[in-house]
């Protein structure tokens, strides 16, 4: 049975650390590899973008397999994160081997953050490594195949897209072949998920099926709610929107990396404009190896960087419909369910 999420991939579990109230509107979020690793890639495409490990996974150096990624708000300061995830992977034995005790590791963990300081009034609350930490505990102590909680959850508490709330998505889907292709995103863009002409989700309408546009009133409504949070949050914040896109495939790390790429059109279906300066868009691949490609079909990895770019866009859809309205000393952020009700929703 699936889940529709991220963890629909065997061995893949995900864990969030939610800090809200008091000042805090932050969190972390963490991806657990299987036990012994998993292969991985990454692409950078957003202008600002706040990012350990990474050369790590570039498919020209050492380094094969990774033990976790951490996803987590706070900008640069909520790297720090990846620490703790370090710490609990290290009291476990898990990592890169590395002196003559089975002790000696170096766990690899790659991370990327967002910026959402300032949101929940305290520009100081932020994720640390004991946030890391605890949200690595979570992803452990969830059973496999689990749900994953969406919404203002973990990395996404503080996310906002363009004026809206934004939050954590996930999906995944099942190929022909047997493959699953999965997603988890952070929706946090300086773009618009809205096609404001009609209110309608960007993501929605690459769906193939019939989406039911909202009333006219309904969206002039939302504009101009919209309008006057955007006034009210200036000046424009700085943003960045993170994925995981994870696969049961045998993969290599250029295989990886050339999905990370591709998934990237995900994100570009669903937000508009994508990728600025202000961005700071990266996505990370993991591959488990359960499921060999055909080794007969030189083209075999197409249907997996088709899917990755659909569950990405399907995951920001459901990040933004998960998300609930915050109005607070850091600002204001209406949600699309508020605005809309269900109303797009094919």
């Amino acid at each position: 049975m699936t889940v529709d999420a991220l963890t629909d991939v065997a061995g893949l579990r995900v864990g969030h650390a939610t800090r809200a109230g008091d000042g805090w509107l932050t969190g972390t979020t963490v991806v657990l590899a299987p036990e012994g690793g998993a292969v991985a890639g990454v692409d950078v495409r957003g202008g600002g973008p706040g990012t350990k490990e990474t050369d790590a996974l570039d498919p020209r150096n050492l380094v094969q397999k990774v033990q976790a990624v951490v996803l987590t708000g706070g900008s640069a300061y909520g790297l720090d994160a990846a620490s703790g995830v370090m710490a609990w992977l290290e009291e476990r034995g898990h990592g890169v081997r590395v002196g003559p005790d089975p002790a000696h590791v170096v766990p690899v963990v790659p991370a990327a953050c967002v910026f959402d300081l300032g949101r929940g009034g305290d520009f100081g609350a932020r994720p640390d490594a004991a946030t890391g930490y605890a949200a690595a505990e979570a992803a452990h102590a969830s059973a496999p195949g689990a749900h994953v909680a969406e919404g203002c959850v973990g990395a996404g508490t503080g996310a906002v897209v363009g004026a809206l709330k934004g939050g954590v998505g996930t999906a995944s889907t099942v190929l022909d072949s047997g493959i699953t292709v999965a997603a988890l995103v952070v929706a946090n863009a300086a773009g618009s998920a809205v096609d404001p002409e009609t209110g309608a989700l960007y993501g929605e309408l690459f769906r193939g099926g019939r989406v039911a546009y909202p009333a006219p009133d309904v969206h002039g409504a939302a504009r101009r709610r919209l309008a006057e949070a955007a006034a009210r949050n200036a000046p424009p914040p700085l943003n960045t929107t993170l994925a995981v896109v994870a696969t049961d495939a045998g993969l290599s790390k250029a295989q990886a990396q050339k999905l990370a790429g591709t998934a990237h059109d995900g994100i570009a279906r669903a937000v508009r404009p994508v990728h600025l300066l202000n961005d700071g868009d990266t996505v990370f691949a993991m591959a488990t190896g359960e499921r060999p490609l055909d080794a007969g079909q030189p083209l075999a990895l197409n249907e997996v960087l088709a899917a990755g770019a659909d569950v990405v866009t399907r995951a920001i859809v459901r990040a933004v419909r998960a998300a609930e309205p915050v109005d607070g000393p850091g600002g204001a952020w209406p949600s699309y369910g508020e605005l809309y009700g269900e109303s797009g929703e094919a």
